[in-house]
């Protein structure tokens, strides 16, 4: 089929060109195919539960809470991108968002999220570091920003949320251990939506939820080597999502942690690799969908 089309705008070349007004009209037709997205059919798949947008290197994650609306978590480091997955996914409504933490691949593309979407409440850290990013952040939330109390708990349509991160008293030394880290259920799914968190972190974690299994484990900082194994691995998790951007200069995802996880029997999507990812459930059954 492209050969033929091929041949015929050969065929068509000469007579279009010759007449200006067909020239620029056909001009004008051809940059709007090259600079507007094509709808990609099949997308969002059917059943879908969360999706991880390919922001690049940093965070963008949608929980499906209804038709046309999503609890979103963090929003990547590029506000075109971010916004750009959400229209994919035909968001019109964010009643909760998630920045975990201040750092820019969590939060610079917040503008893409707010963008031409109604948008509720923004939990956000407790810990202003940096200083610049959580200013802009807090200027674009203005009276919907608040900081979640530790095991609150939001039930907004499907989803059902509860804040179990940082826990109480745990020693902060820097933005990502005091990620907003959150248990969430989607139609059954449970997921762990855990930031950035770190390895001290990670442990206290480990013994806040002792005995925790989830479906779905959103892979924190983006698959860095600097994790607790057996607390990801002891999750029980069925897939694995870990949001990178490809040819990154910090070595995500790290190979030893991607072997932990697929040893540990674990399906892992990347969207370094992968693009945007999606986990769904068709028939209790899930599916990871690349």
């Amino acid at each position: 089929m492209l050969v033929s089309v091929c041949l015929l705008l050969i065929l068509m070349a000469g007579p279009v060109l010759a007449r200006r007004g067909v020239a620029l009209g056909t001009g004008c037709m051809l940059t709007v195919v090259m600079l507007v997205p094509l709808p990609r059919p099949g997308w969002p798949p059917d059943g879908w539960v969360i999706v991880a947008c390919d922001v690049g290197q940093g965070d963008g994650l949608a929980l499906r809470s209804g038709p046309g609306e999503a609890v979103v978590f963090d929003a990547g480091p590029d506000a075109r991108a971010m916004q750009r997955c959400l229209d994919r996914l035909g968001i019109e409504r964010v009643p909760l968002l998630v920045i975990t933490h201040f750092d820019a691949d969590h939060a610079d593309g917040l503008a893409g999220v707010l963008q031409g979407r109604q948008v509720g409440t923004v939990w956000v850290s407790a810990r202003a570091d940096p200083p610049s990013s959580a200013d802009r952040v807090l200027a674009l939330a203005g009276a919907r920003a608040e900081v979640p109390t530790y095991a609150e708990t939001r039930q907004i349509g499907d989803v059902t949320l509860q804040a179990v991160g940082p826990v109480p008293g745990a020693p902060i030394t820097g933005p990502n251990d005091s990620s907003v880290v959150v248990l969430a259920e989607v139609r059954g799914v449970r997921i762990l939506m855990t930031g950035d968190v770190e390895p001290a972190g990670q442990r206290l974690l480990a013994q806040s939820l002792a005995g925790l299994q989830v479906d779905v484990l959103k892979v924190p900082h983006h698959g860095s080597r600097h994790q607790v194994f057996d607390f990801l691995t002891g999750l029980g998790p069925k897939v694995a999502l870990v949001s990178a951007g490809a040819d990154n200069d910090y070595g995500h995802p790290a190979p030893e942690t991607l072997e932990a996880l697929t040893d540990a029997g674990v399906s892992v999507l990347r969207t370094d690799v992968d693009g945007d990812v999606a986990v769904v459930r068709r028939g209790g059954v899930l599916r990871a969908v690349r």
